[in-house]
């Protein structure tokens, strides 16, 4: 492990808005499921969480845009989302912190009804079929989300990964879930009804995407088991 990344992970270590419970920790009554709110932000606020959040981009820049919400990115190196972390201090937002764990045990560390909304922005498509149920879109952890989120909760999933779009896109109607927004061009000139936030965030490979000439997707839907 390369000094920068032990540095990052040291850091993330002393930053009150990085939560890193261990997998038995995760796994046996996690204090905070259940309690987000009351412990860990300190208001009633709604929660939504960004899942596999690298640099934490959109956690940093949603919590910047609305402070009536909290924020909650989450992902297992620590080292990429110390970025967004530390940005959150010396800024001082307080309705964003990040969650260091596997995507596969979410519903172990949120209790049920918990959160508010999920995004996912640009995750490995997996696309290789023995990967499958390692897609953040695959029903199992679709049935993960849905037992987190709140009954009118949404999912948004923003990726360059045209194969990722519409394999999610079929996944949706196949279990009887509702599209609410979909488009495979979010800068196309007639998507101007696309949410703010989708087009006036973005990520560093999103950046590096759109400098290869990709479009960049976006779905976005309601689980209905």
């Amino acid at each position: 492990m390369g000094k920068d990344k032990i540095r990052r992970f040291n850091e993330n270590k002393t930053f009150d808005n990085v939560v890193q419970p261990t997998r038995d920790e995760a796994l046996d009554n996690f204090a905070l499921k259940g309690n987000w709110n009351k412990d860990f932000f300190k208001n009633d606020n709604p929660i939504v969480l960004e899942l596999g959040c690298g640099k934490g981009e959109y956690t940093v820049a949603m919590a910047r845009r609305d402070p009536s919400r909290n924020f909650i990115g989450v992902d297992l190196k620590g080292a990429r989302f110390w970025r967004g972390a530390k940005t959150c201090l010396e800024e001082g937002i307080t309705n964003a912190g990040f969650l260091r764990t596997q995507i596969e045990i979410i519903d172990d560390l949120f209790a049920e009804n918990e959160v508010s909304e999920i995004w996912i922005t640009f995750p490995d498509p997996q696309i290789k079929f023995k990967r499958t149920k390692h897609r953040l879109t695959h029903p199992e952890f679709l049935r993960r989300y849905n037992t987190i989120l709140k009954p009118e909760g949404t999912v948004n999933l923003k990726t360059d990964s045209e194969f990722l779009h519409g394999y999610t896109h079929g996944v949706i109607q196949l279990e009887g879930h509702e599209v609410v927004r979909s488009t495979h061009d979010v800068y196309h000139p007639d998507h101007s009804d696309i949410p703010a936030i989708v087009t006036e965030v973005q990520t560093y490979y999103e950046s590096m995407f759109l400098e290869e000439g990709k479009k960049i997707t976006f779905l976005k839907f309601q689980l209905k088991y």
